[in-house]
């Protein structure tokens, strides 16, 4: 099952969403055939997840793009489920405080970015600062080109850093939407969800496509791609994305760092325990003695 170069969008490509399918479904007919591959890819996650905690050698920034009800919440739950939390953090970036809004756009994501070791997930982004203003015509083209320049220059600071940047828009239908708000609706268990915006923003969605397919052409480079992911079907969103984010972890070739001495031999019981640590401090006072002696006169 190989989906990156489907769903990949190449530096510069001008993208029109209308054109591509928010409903395919891959190789798989139905939900029933795809849940095995999902687990299979959580238990590679949670794998390939506990090597890159380990190493701290690099780190991974998921971005989640994409309309209202379009599956971000539910991407992070089914995905990463089986991930360990102690590596994996979540930020949500919604309407900025009155203290971000003081500060330049990308500040607030900053803060957020993941340290060597960790996922990191953006559920909403900085594209945000793009998005939602140019819609409402609060901000002009030049402003929206020069944030979009920003943020490439933002990202590419981050993957000099040792960071792996996977950026996806989850592609849903407008009926889909619709369906979906149908259902909060008559759900109350899931009537929490829904705001007076979710309506209201409804009517732009033609000027979102348009800001969007701009987003995409203009911040799509080698080193921090997008992909459009078809999300109609939610069981087939969450097994593409997985593959994507397997097969770039496994791309990484991370390995388990080697302990700073040599455990083997060891037969570790309670009565052993002081014994032990004298004999490992032990070894590595044999070690740095052994180490050749620097001449203080041949330094400089």
């Amino acid at each position: 099952m190989k989906l990156k170069s489907d769903y990949l969008v190449k530096p510069h490509t001008k993208v029109r969403l209308s054109h591509l399918s928010t409903s395919e479904t891959g190789d798989f007919h139905d939900k029933d055939a795809a849940e095995p591959v999902l687990a299979k890819h959580r238990e590679q996650l949670d794998a390939l997840q506990d090597v890159l905690y380990a190493s701290q050698s690099r780190a991974v920034l998921i971005v989640l793009q994409g309309m209202d009800t379009a599956g971000k919440d539910g991407t992070i739950r089914h995905i990463f489920s089986g991930i360990n939390p102690q590596g994996c953090d979540v930020a949500s970036f919604k309407v900025p405080t009155p203290l971000e809004a003081r500060h330049e756009f990308l500040w607030r994501c900053q803060a957020q970015t993941p340290p060597r070791g960790m996922i990191s997930i953006f559920n909403r982004s900085h594209y945000e600062d793009v998005l939602s203003p140019r819609v409402h015509g609060l901000i002009g083209e030049k402003t929206a080109r020069r944030r979009m320049d920003n943020i490439n220059g933002w990202e590419q600071t981050l993957v000099d850093n040792e960071v792996v940047i996977l950026k996806f828009f989850l592609h849903i239908s407008r009926e889909e939407q619709t369906s979906r708000l149908q259902a909060r609706i008559d759900t109350p268990g899931k009537r929490w969800k829904l705001s007076p915006a979710d309506f209201a923003e409804r009517k732009f969605w033609p000027k979102y496509v348009d800001a969007y397919e701009d987003i995409l052409q203009h911040t799509s480079p080698k080193h921090a791609p997008w992909f459009v992911i078809p999300a109609d079907n939610k069981w087939y969103r969450n097994v593409a994305i997985s593959q994507i984010l397997v097969d770039a972890m496994k791309g990484l070739k991370l390995e388990y760092p080697k302990p700073t001495f040599d455990p083997s031999g060891i037969k570790l019981t309670e009565e052993s325990a002081d014994s032990t640590a004298k004999k490992v401090e032990a070894r590595k006072n044999r070690k740095s003695k052994d180490a050749p002696a620097v001449d203080a006169t041949k330094a400089t």
